[in-house]
């Protein structure tokens, strides 16, 4: 694994931890911004909390980490329709520009590059150089 990589990976645990413990602390916050005709606001900020932290953990075990990713990749792909609602309706949000919720959807996208480059499995260099009879 390259250094970027390293760097990206714990990017990618800092959000998820981060956002993950931000579901119990901060839960008002994001039952707000999920779309309302998506049912069990409570419990699905909750439950999508768990998942962010077990995914931030499952990072720092290489046994774990491919699954761990491919997991943070399909929960960010779920949490797509509260950022799309954020960024159609910037009415209901005036704390943040209308810039910001744009960027959000910009971010996310670079977050599941992220995710994806920095989970993928490391090749051995030995694996990729040819056999010598």
């Amino acid at each position: 694994m390259s250094q970027y990589q390293r760097i990206g990976l714990g990017f990618v645990f800092l959000w998820f931890m981060g956002g993950g413990i931000g579901h119990f602390v901060m839960t008002d916050f994001f039952v707000n911004i999920m779309p309302p005709q998506l049912p069990l606001h409570y419990e699905a900020v909750y439950i999508s909390g768990v998942f962010e932290i077990l995914g931030a953990l499952g990072l720092l075990i290489p046994a774990t980490r491919r699954w761990a990713g491919y997991g943070l990749i399909a929960l960010t792909i779920c949490v797509t329709p509260a950022n799309v609602h954020m960024w159609m309706n910037p009415e209901l949000y005036p704390e943040f520009p209308e810039w910001a919720l744009t960027a959000r959807l910009v971010i996310q996208a670079l977050l599941l590059a992220c995710i994806a480059w920095s989970t993928r499995p490391v090749e051995s260099t030995t694996d990729s150089q040819p056999a010598v009879a």
